[in-house]
């Protein structure tokens, strides 16, 4: 096998390995939404630029710590209007308030699987 053959093969494990990888990064942590909403495209822009949507639905903030939350967000870059800032705190401890029930994290296809066995996941 030449030099370049093996090359090109290596090449070609790599990226058959990082697909992988990545497929199954998806399956592992599903992609969530944010919740209707008048500023539900707003909250999407400004907090999903660089946050994952399950990083926000866990939060259960009160809303003078959604205020310093989005406050600081918006010293870090997130593009929040002056004007949209106000209703942007609403929409934010009205859906992910201390008040809310408690977040429960969507499952996985094998933790389904395994619950559905009588086994305990490890």
């Amino acid at each position: 096998m030449s030099g370049k053959t093996l090359h090109i093969l290596l090449l070609m494990l790599g990226a058959f390995t990082m697909a992988r990888l990545s497929a199954a990064r998806n399956v592992a942590t599903p992609n969530e939404e944010l919740p209707a909403g008048a500023m539900q495209q707003k909250a999407t822009t400004a907090c999903l630029e660089c946050h994952e949507a399950r990083i926000i639905v866990q939060q259960r903030l009160s809303k003078p710590a959604w205020t310093k939350e989005v406050d600081k967000m918006v010293k870090w870059g997130a593009v929040v209007d002056a004007n949209d800032r106000d209703a942007l705190i609403d929409y934010l401890s009205g859906n992910f308030g201390q008040e809310r029930p408690e977040y429960s994290a969507p499952r996985t296809a094998r933790e389904k699987t395994v619950r559905s066995m009588g086994q305990t996941s490890k």
